[in-house]
C-alpha cells in the first residue's frame, strides 16, 4: 500500500508541473485522495462490504469532487488532474498510465445488469469534460479531446475529437509542392503545421492554397492563349506578401505603452 502510493505520487511530479513538494501533493491533490480512498472502498467491496464501500465512495465524493466507484477496475499510476466532476462507474476498466482531466465521465448508456461502462488501455489521456459512454474498448495510447463524446470503440494510438467523437487521421501523403509554392507566395507555411498535428485552421487554409493554385493555373493558361493570339503583356512580378499576425489587445495595449515611452524618452533627450 505505501510502495503504491509513492508510485502515484511520482507519477504526478511526471505529469503535473505544479508539483512542487511531496508534502504539498500529498496534502492539497484531490486526485490523489480519492485513488486512496477508492483502493480502501475496492477492498471493502471485493470483501462483500458493498454498503460500507459505497458509503466511503460517497464520502469522497464530498470532500473531493470526485466519484468513483468502488466495483470499478483501476490500474497503476492514474493520474487525475484537478477531478471536480470526474465520475467513473461500476464497471469501468482503467489501465496503467492513464490520465483523466476534470469533468471526465466513463458512464453507461444501459439499465441492464453487467458491463455497462468503458474500458480503458494504456496510456490513454481523455481530455477535460470529455464522455466516454457504454462498454466500448478504448485502445492503448488513445488521446480524447476535451468535451468529445466517445461511444464507439477506439483503435490503438488514434486522436479523437468532436461531438459524437470522430476519429483524426492524417490524410495519404500526396504531391503537395503546389501548396508549398503558393504558401512561400504568401509568406505562410501551414502545411508544416498539418504534418505534426490536425489544425482545423491551417486545413481550411491549405484548402485555400488548393484553391488559388488551380486559380493560378487557369489564369495562366488564359494568359498563354492570349499571347498566342498576338494579345501583348507585360510580364509583372507578383507582389509580395508579408505574413501577418493577429495581436491579442494586451499585445496591443503594450505596444502603445512601449511607444509611449519611446517618444517620451526622445522628447526628453531633446
Amino acid at each position: 500500500m505505501f510502495s503504491r502510493l509513492q508510485e502515484d505520487i511520482r507519477c504526478v511530479f511526471d505529469r503535473d508541473p505544479a508539483a512542487r513538494g511531496r508534502f504539498e501533493v500529498l496534502t492539497t491533490y484531490p486526485g490523489l485522495h480519492a485513488l486512496i480512498a477508492y483502493r480502501l472502498a475496492h477492498r471493502l467491496w471485493l470483501g462483500k462490504w458493498f454498503w460500507l464501500a459505497r458509503m466511503l465512495s460517497h464520502l469522497t465524493r464530498w470532500f473531493t469532487g470526485i466519484e468513483i466507484h468502488p466495483g470499478a477496475q483501476i490500474g497503476r499510476r492514474l493520474f487525475i488532474d484537478h477531478g471536480m466532476g470526474v465520475v467513473i462507474g461500476e464497471t469501468a476498466v482503467i489501465g496503467d498510465d492513464c490520465t483523466l482531466y476534470h469533468g471526465v465521465t466513463l458512464g453507461g448508456t444501459s439499465w441492464e445488469k453487467g458491463k455497462r461502462h468503458p474500458t480503458l488501455g494504456r496510456d490513454v489521456v481523455v481530455g477535460a469534460g470529455a464522455k466516454v459512454l457504454g462498454p466500448i474498448e478504448i485502445g492503448d495510447g488513445v488521446r480524447i479531446g476535451s468535451n468529445a463524446v466517445v461511444v464507439k470503440a477506439v483503435p490503438a494510438n488514434a486522436t479523437v475529437v468532436g461531438v459524437p467523437g470522430r476519429l483524426i487521421q492524417r490524410e495519404a501523403e500526396g504531391d503537395d509542392s503546389h501548396r508549398k509554392q503558393i504558401a512561400e507566395k504568401m509568406g505562410f507555411d501551414a502545411y508544416g503545421v498539418t504534418a505534426d498535428a490536425p489544425d482545423p485552421v491551417a486545413h481550411a487554409i491549405n484548402c485555400m492554397l488548393d484553391h488559388i493554385h488551380v486559380m493560378d493555373k487557369r489564369m495562366q493558361n488564359m494568359c498563354n492563349t492570349l499571347k498566342a493570339m498576338g494579345a501583348y503583356e507585360d510580364d509583372l512580378e507578383l507582389p509580395e506578401l508579408k505574413a501577418c499576425e493577429i495581436h491579442s489587445t494586451a499585445d496591443e495595449i503594450q505596444q502603445l505603452q512601449e511607444q509611449k515611452a519611446e517618444e517620451e524618452t526622445r522628447l526628453a533627450s531633446t
